[in-house]
């Protein structure tokens, strides 16, 4: 479905932080030192940087890279496609920051909103397409993780209280879900899909390329080849 961006824009908005060993990917150290870790994180957001400007283009949604933290936009520019724009996260926590990110984007004019993170690889145009074409006939669109939390959300319009709820548990959706059900929202859900936290997640990676479904990673899939950091047992 094609929309016009005149009277209906869009904007997707990338959740990611600066790239430094000890910052990122911990959960999968010591199997993988903090500067392998940290090297795989870069590559990751490389692909979600590039697979999300090209279906911002396709899809006529503006794209902006949110960084955390505030100091790390000027590190983070050279790896950003020029569609986007940089800014900083703002806010104490999480939950705070993306609430900053929609209402920042309500006042820019934007009447569909996507907020996605940087840990999800095989998240692509299809399922950023899908989100889009949601949001006719939905206020809430989300993408959910295998842990609970959720790699993608879309929304009509800001929504206060949404995230004012802890954000690094097993019941983040369920938790955002609850809340925007009491604010009276229609929701929606699309297909599960993960997040890139752990070693264990690695197999999931595996198993997604031997499927097709890897498409949307090729610069993390030859970092992970190069380094032979693949788990020895297949998911």
């Amino acid at each position: 479905m094609t929309h016009d961006v005149d009277t209906d824009r869009g904007v997707i908005v990338v959740f990611a932080k600066v790239p430094r060993p000890g910052f990122v990917k911990t959960r999968m150290c010591p199997a993988l030192s903090p500067e392998q870790a940290a090297l795989l994180y870069a590559h990751l957001l490389d692909d979600v940087l590039a697979t999300t400007a090209s279906a911002a283009r396709s899809l006529g949604l503006d794209a902006v890279l949110t960084v955390h933290p505030a100091d790390g936009c000027v590190e983070l520019a050279p790896h950003a496609p020029a569609d986007f724009r940089i800014v900083a996260q703002r806010g104490r926590s999480l939950g705070e920051r993306m609430q900053h990110a929609t209402l920042e984007a309500a006042a820019a004019g934007y009447t569909r909103v996507l907020l996605r993170g940087s840990d999800s690889p095989v998240l692509g145009r299809r399922q950023l397409a899908a989100a889009v074409d949601a949001l006719d006939e939905h206020d809430l669109v989300v993408c959910p993780d295998r842990d609970g939390g959720y790699s993608l959300i879309g929304l009509r319009e800001p929504t206060r209280g949404l995230f004012d709820h802890p954000m690094s548990t097993r019941s983040v959706l369920e938790d955002t879900l609850a809340n925007a059900r009491a604010a009276g929202l229609r929701t929606h859900s699309l297909a599960t899909s993960f997040d890139l936290d752990t070693v264990e997640d690695l197999r999931r990676l595996a198993a997604a390329r031997e499927r097709g479904d890897a498409d949307s990673c090729p610069r993390l899939l030859d970092y992970l080849d190069e380094q032979r950091l693949w788990p020895h047992t297949s998911a």
